[in-house]
């Protein structure tokens, strides 16, 4: 899958909110991850804004704290990508804790139109015990998951092999449903993005949406070579 175009749609930061409009009827696919996992640099490399960033990236762990709503649009089709705030900050308060908490249940437990989840671990530390809890939620509402194991380029490749292997077995799930990826390099993200597009979009045509791609719209910001 390759991306044409991105822009931010809406938020919901509140109990009772909606998603956007526009994102009503279309095809969703949300990352989550622990605080500082990587996320928002990795989402910024999938849809190639590397050098002007739509997800905010921050030092300071917990920085998204609303459920971000981003239309995209790739030679496969439309999609929103989903980006929720990030759990396990421990220094965040408790009660601004259970509200993020609330908002994101309320979200996942009505889903209409999300098709899956990206479920973001950092490669070095392998699954904590924040992020056990969240794939076990996840499996409770029955949401379809892929793996993501962050921050690949700060292994060797033999401490990257065993930290994958070591991974899935602690995650019990199969080596298939896991790829190891790198914001900082770009590392498997190709694979991710072609994986997500076979979540989305199941019976599309890449070679006939590829003779469509570039018929309109604005062109994919170019990726930052490393």
């Amino acid at each position: 899958m390759k991306i044409k175009s991105v822009e931010f749609a809406g938020a919901i930061g509140q109990l009772g909110q909606q998603p956007p409009e526009s994102a009503r009827g279309m095809p969703q696919v949300a990352f989550a991850g622990r605080s500082n996992v990587g996320k928002s640099s990795l989402i910024n490399r999938l849809l190639g804004r590397t050098r002007t960033a739509i997800a905010r990236v921050s030092q300071q762990p917990g920085k998204t704290q609303e459920i971000n709503f981003y239309r995209v649009r790739a030679d496969l089709g439309d999609f929103f990508l989903v980006d929720l705030p990030g759990y396990g900050f421990a220094k965040a308060p408790k009660d601004l804790q259970r509200k993020w908490e609330g908002v994101i249940d309320a979200f996942l437990t009505a889903r209409t139109d999300l098709v899956g989840m990206v479920q973001l671990i950092d490669l070095r530390t392998g699954p904590t015990p924040d992020d056990l809890r969240n794939v076990n939620y996840l499996a409770r509402l029955e949401i379809p998951v892929l793996f993501a194991f962050t921050k690949s380029d700060k292994l060797s490749l033999m401490k990257r092999q065993d930290q994958f292997r070591a991974a899935v077995q602690k995650l019990e799930i199969d080596p298939d449903q896991a790829i190891p990826v790198s914001a900082v390099n770009g590392d498997n993200t190709q694979q991710l993005l072609d994986t997500l597009g076979d979540l989305l979009f199941p019976a599309a045509d890449p070679a006939a949406a590829g003779d469509e791609e570039g018929s309109d719209g604005p062109a994919r910001e170019p990726v930052d070579e490393v």
